[in-house]
C-alpha cells in the first residue's frame, strides 16, 4: 500500500498493485486497472517513487523476513497460562471413578447363551 493525498488534503492508502498508469495533466491522476481514477496532490515522480519503494520493501521482506517484519497495529496483551493437575480423591483398588465419584465395581456375570429363535436348545 502507498500513502497518497487527495486534492482536498485527506490522506488515503492505495493498493499499488492495482495501479495501471499515472498521468500528469497538469494534476496527477492515478488510474487503477478497473478504471477508477484518483486526483492526488503528489507529483508523478512522487507516486512513482512510492510504488518503487513499496515493491522494494516486499522484495526485501521476502529476502529477510525477520529483519524487516511489519509491526502489528495493535498488540494483544499476553495472558499467562496456568495449567495444573486435578488430583483424584483416594482410590480403592479396582474402583472406577467418574467426576471423583466411585462407580460400583461390576464383575462380569456368567450368562448362558440364549437361543433367540424361540426354539429349544
Amino acid at each position: 500500500m502507498i500513502s497518497l493525498t487527495r486534492l482536498s488534503g485527506t490522506t488515503f492508502l492505495l493498493n499499488a498493485d492495482l495501479v495501471e498508469r499515472v498521468d500528469c495533466t497538469p494534476d496527477t491522476v492515478v488510474t487503477l486497472v478497473d478504471g477508477t481514477k484518483y486526483l492526488v496532490a503528489e507529483s508523478l515522480d512522487d507516486v512513482l517513487r512510492a510504488v518503487v519503494d513499496y515493491r522494494s520493501s516486499i522484495v526485501a521482506r521476502a529476502a529477510l523476513p525477520e529483519a524487516l517484519a511489519t509491526p502489528s497495529v495493535r498488540k494483544a496483551p499476553v495472558r499467562p497460562v496456568r495449567l495444573s493437575a486435578v488430583p483424584l480423591t483416594e482410590r480403592k483398588s479396582g474402583d472406577r471413578y467418574v467426576d471423583d465419584r466411585p462407580l460400583h465395581n461390576h464383575q462380569p456375570h456368567d450368562h448362558q447363551p440364549h437361543d433367540h429363535r424361540g426354539g429349544m436348545s
